[in-house]
């Protein structure tokens, strides 16, 4: 006996990033988050890097031309309901990457990422400046403090703070901003995320999980919030659900590697629906 097909149709989210061999953050969680949570998920690698729990061995950046072949071959079949850009690594592929969106109208979440959770540096010096013009095409920035600080000169650890912070990023041309809390104040006991738009400011505060096992978190949440905007939820819905799932991620993390493991895309559905989700 024959079976008919019987297809599902899912949103389509797009991650612009690069790779992580170990699977715990870049590319890899990206796609394991979109998939966790219902969306299916495309990407376009920007660089590989040989990657474990310990830190970065190797980077590898490809050619402008094959950043560009991938987006357009990705946005010329299918409908792209979200994008989230992670580390583009170079000037030159950040400027490539700010071209091939110029078309694009949907959500974009922008990820500053600089720094891996090892210390190893991801993103080169001359490229933090050329950020600045893929700004005016963020619905949002989630910088972590380290990020805003060196983006702005300001580190975001206030209400002061971040709201000189704003300003800048907000004169760029950023729409929203998500600071990450979990820099601030290490030995708190509570992880403040603060959400600023136009409209206003929110603040989500969750306790914080004493690990080292924080490895793709960034990346997770990121993600999480593109997945959940290409559902169609509106920007402090997506972020509020985006934390839900992340912190459910590093307070149930995956111990892999001989280093410290890595957020858990795979946490039990239990520990974050349960959040209001």
């Amino acid at each position: 006996m024959s079976l008919s097909e019987n297809p599902t149709r899912r949103p389509y989210a797009l991650t612009v990033a690069s790779s992580d061999s170990g699977g715990g953050a870049g590319i890899q969680a990206d796609l394991k988050t979109m998939t966790r949570l219902g969306v299916y998920g495309g990407s376009v690698v920007v660089a590989v890097t040989a990657q474990h729990t310990r830190g970065v061995e190797s980077s590898h950046v490809l050619p402008d031309d094959e950043i560009r072949a991938q987006f357009e071959a990705v946005t010329g079949d299918f409908d792209v309901s979200a994008i989230k850009l992670g580390m583009l690594a170079t000037a030159s592929a950040v400027e490539t990457v700010d071209d091939c969106l110029r078309g694009f109208d949907g959500p974009v979440v922008l990820d500053p990422v600089m720094v891996a959770t090892s210390g190893d540096q991801l993103l080169e010096d001359d490229a933090v400046d050329a950020y600045t013009r893929l700004f005016e095409r963020a619905t949002l920035l989630t910088p972590n403090a380290d990020e805003t600080e060196r983006l702005t000169g300001v580190y975001p650890d206030d209400d002061e703070s971040r709201a000189d912070a704003v300003a800048t990023l907000f004169g760029w041309g950023v729409d929203a901003v998500l600071f990450k809390g979990g820099h601030v104040d290490p030995d708190g006991d509570t992880v403040r995320d603060t959400l600023v738009t136009a409209d206003g400011v929110s603040e989500f505060s969750n306790p914080r999980v004493r690990t080292e096992r924080t490895h793709g978190s960034g990346c997770t949440l990121s993600s999480a919030i593109t997945a959940r905007l290409a559902h169609g939820d509106e920007l402090e819905e997506a972020v509020e659900r985006g934390i839900a799932f992340t912190h459910a991620g590093i307070a149930h993390p995956a111990d892999v590697g001989t280093g410290p493991g890595s957020v858990d895309h795979l946490v039990d559905v239990t520990h974050w629906e349960d959040t209001g989700w």
